[in-house]
């Protein structure tokens, strides 16, 4: 599985790998099982409305409503149509992605399964508004740019905080109250650079998340208070290792909202690249030994440009 992880969770797995064990398994099968619906409701050569169907079914298998035998011929064909080898191999090793759910601790498992079943409520309600191919659809309202970031990703906050303060006595020193609502806004935060980083791909399209009326400038300040929040929520964790591993994405997710705002309106894929990444895994591990060290850093990444 872990070829797998490694090639479809791109940045990602650089998290991953740096977590401790009690929290690696729970988090990698979590990915793989949310990458994996992902990916069916991505798949746009199947219509909207099967693509639904397949998601709301694999969704019950998860949950164990379902056997996953029910939904193995339309998962076949969706492995069929797969255009990225990774992804296709994704989908063709879900029999034992799901095998290796029943072999979780019973707590974890449950936890999957409920931020499995939010994340899916996230997809369906994308396919819901932008499934029809010959037409363009926004969202409404920042209220529902904001239920879409929460639904997606908000959500694996919570089950992160759940997770940490089941498996470690001494996980953090704030309250978990108070580590739930500042996971809940790192994972929106990072929501929200995904869809600013992707806006002009998704106009053409058909797909406007952006409010009519919001500038993408007031979307960028939110995506930096929320990511910000992450840096805090890294901070009060007691292990160097937990702080590296969980600062990490809100490290790169600086440097991209740096390269937004001095790229400004773009058709063009602002990506971080891999010379930058190594630099930030080698400056973020120093800077991770003290929260003070690992906001300056923040703070630097955000106002390096170009």
């Amino acid at each position: 599985m872990n070829a797998i992880l490694k090639s479809v969770s791109r940045s990602f797995y650089l998290t991953i790998r740096f977590l401790p064990g009690p929290l690696r398994e729970p988090v990698s099968l979590g990915y793989l099982l949310a990458r994996a619906t992902d990916t069916i409701a991505d798949t746009a050569t199947i219509p909207a409305s099967v693509r639904l169907t397949i998601l709301r079914g694999f969704a019950q298998v998860v949950a164990g409503e379902l056997d996953f035998a029910g939904v193995t011929d339309s998962l076949r064909d969706f492995a069929a149509r797969q255009t990225d080898p990774a992804e296709r191999r994704l989908i063709e090793q879900l029999d034992a992605i799901l095998d290796w759910l029943t072999r979780v601790e019973p707590a974890d498992r449950e936890d999957i399964r409920s931020v499995l079943q939010t994340i899916v409520r996230g997809q369906e309600l994308d396919l819901e508004r932008f499934g029809d191919p010959t037409r363009t659809a926004a969202l409404r309202s920042a209220a529902e740019l904001e239920e879409y970031t929460y639904l997606v990703a908000g959500c694996v906050g919570q089950f992160w905080t759940r997770l940490g303060f089941r498996h470690f006595v001494n996980f953090a020193t704030r309250l978990p109250d108070e580590m739930t609502e500042l996971g809940i806004e790192y994972g929106k935060g990072l929501q929200l650079i995904n869809v600013l980083r992707d806006r002009a791909a998704d106009e053409k399209n058909g797909r406007i998340y952006l409010p009519a009326g919001e500038s993408a400038a007031r979307w960028l300040a939110r995506a930096e208070k929320e990511i910000g929040a992450g840096i805090a929520y890294a901070s009060a964790l007691t292990s160097w290792r937990l702080r590296f591993a969980t600062a990490l994405p809100a490290l790169i997710g600086a440097r991209t909202i740096a390269r937004l705002r001095a790229a400004g309106p773009t058709d063009e894929k602002i990506k971080v690249s891999r010379n930058e990444i190594r630099r930030i895994l080698a400056t973020g591990a120093l800077a991770a030994a003290s929260p003070l060290a690992l906001r300056r850093r923040f703070d630097r990444l955000l106002l390096i440009s170009g």
